[in-house]
């Protein structure tokens, strides 16, 4: 055990992360040839190895020590938020590839280290999964420190009633703020972008709460309406972040001196919108993804699966950025002509077709 856990901690800290170290959590251990990481093989972990995580600094390790469980929430939100961003990005240049660049110690490559639009995302993403995954670990029970949301029940609506158990998503905000900001100096350009991409991801979870109610009365008269607050899946919230995104806004760091310095984040250019709190921003331009970069851990796009007869992302003309595609024919089987016979199976034969298969030079 001694040494299988030595030979974690050796993982974890090759693959140590920008956003706090905590996506370290997601303890990857396997990876697909473009840089996809499969997560199906993942070494939980354990309260007592708080402390032995060098990459959380003391507040990170407190909270990861409130309880027995909380270690193994934060380990999953890990994984989902990397999952949800390999979902989203599976048709760009860039899709969200964990390959580690030879002298990089980070779980993206250099690729973080551009405050760019990834980077925005990616740490947008990192709050939103952190508040998302602690709320339903104590709408579940798995916390000692939080339950269900009582503060909803104060309030009196007119034609139903608050009941069931609410998600907290305050709690999971709060949580999350502490945990993710911790790391963060709102003195620096790097943390004052951060500190509002992780609020902008917060906001996307708590912006798409959902309320459900179920009838109750004697033959379905519906005579009491009992409501409850659920969080949404998280990959609405992973579009909704993908959208902001696409629109994200490039600032510029302003300091206005008043008694005190204060750091403001603007437009580049007078022209643009001023960005709001949900609003995703970035300092620096994307670097190149379509040539491998392994300084930065990038992996290009050759060997990318495209699509032909797409105008979008996923295009071969974008995808292969200019340098054109190879098709190639694969045969593929399937189960074809289903019927069922009495009683009771399903018999089905198995149709072979080749199918064209375009790849990126």
């Amino acid at each position: 055990m001694k040494l299988l856990w030595k030979v974690l901690c050796t993982l974890l800290l090759l693959i140590q992360a920008v956003l706090g170290n905590w996506w370290n959590l997601a303890a990857v251990r396997q990876q697909s040839p473009h840089g996809n990481t499969s997560l199906d093989t993942v070494m939980p972990l354990h309260k007592d190895n708080c402390h032995r995580l060098e990459y959380l600094v003391e507040r990170q390790k407190q909270l990861c020590l409130l309880s027995d469980k909380m270690i193994q929430v934060l380990q999953t939100g890990a994984l989902q938020a990397v999952e949800e961003c390999q979902h989203q990005f599976r048709h760009s240049r860039w899709n969200c590839s964990t390959s580690i660049a030879e002298n990089s110690t980070d779980i993206f490559g250099g690729v973080l280290k551009f405050k760019s639009r990834e980077s925005a995302f990616v740490h947008a993403l990192s709050a939103a999964a952190l508040a998302h995954t602690v709320a339903r670990a104590c709408s579940r029970g798995e916390l000692n420190e939080c339950s269900c949301d009582a503060r909803v029940r104060k309030r009196t609506p007119r034609h139903w009633q608050w009941g069931g158990c609410s998600e907290d998503i305050r709690y999971g905000e709060m949580f999350s703020r502490d945990f993710i900001d911790s790391k963060e100096d709102k003195n620096t350009n790097e943390g004052l972008i951060n500190l509002h991409n992780h609020e902008a991801g917060r906001r996307a979870v708590r912006g798409r709460m959902q309320r459900v109610c179920k009838c109750h009365g004697m033959s379905g008269s519906c005579s009491v309406r009992v409501c409850w607050r659920r969080l949404p899946q998280l990959r609405l919230v992973g579009d909704a972040l993908i959208t902001r995104y696409e629109g994200a806004s490039h600032v510029k760091i302003v300091e206005r001196k008043r008694g005190k310095n204060i750091r403001k984040l603007r437009p580049l250019h007078s022209d643009m919108k001023k960005p709001n709190k949900t609003d995703l921003v970035y300092l620096d331009d994307s670097p190149d993804y379509c040539e491998p970069n392994e300084e930065l851990g990038i992996l290009g796009t050759s060997g990318r699966t495209c699509n032909r007869t797409s105008a979008g992302l996923d295009g071969c003309r974008l995808l292969c950025c200019g340098r054109g595609y190879q098709t190639r024919v694969r045969d593929h089987e399937e189960k074809c002509n289903c019927r069922f016979v009495w009683c009771c199976k399903v018999h089905c034969e198995v149709c072979r077709y080749k199918k064209d298969h375009h790849v990126c030079n």
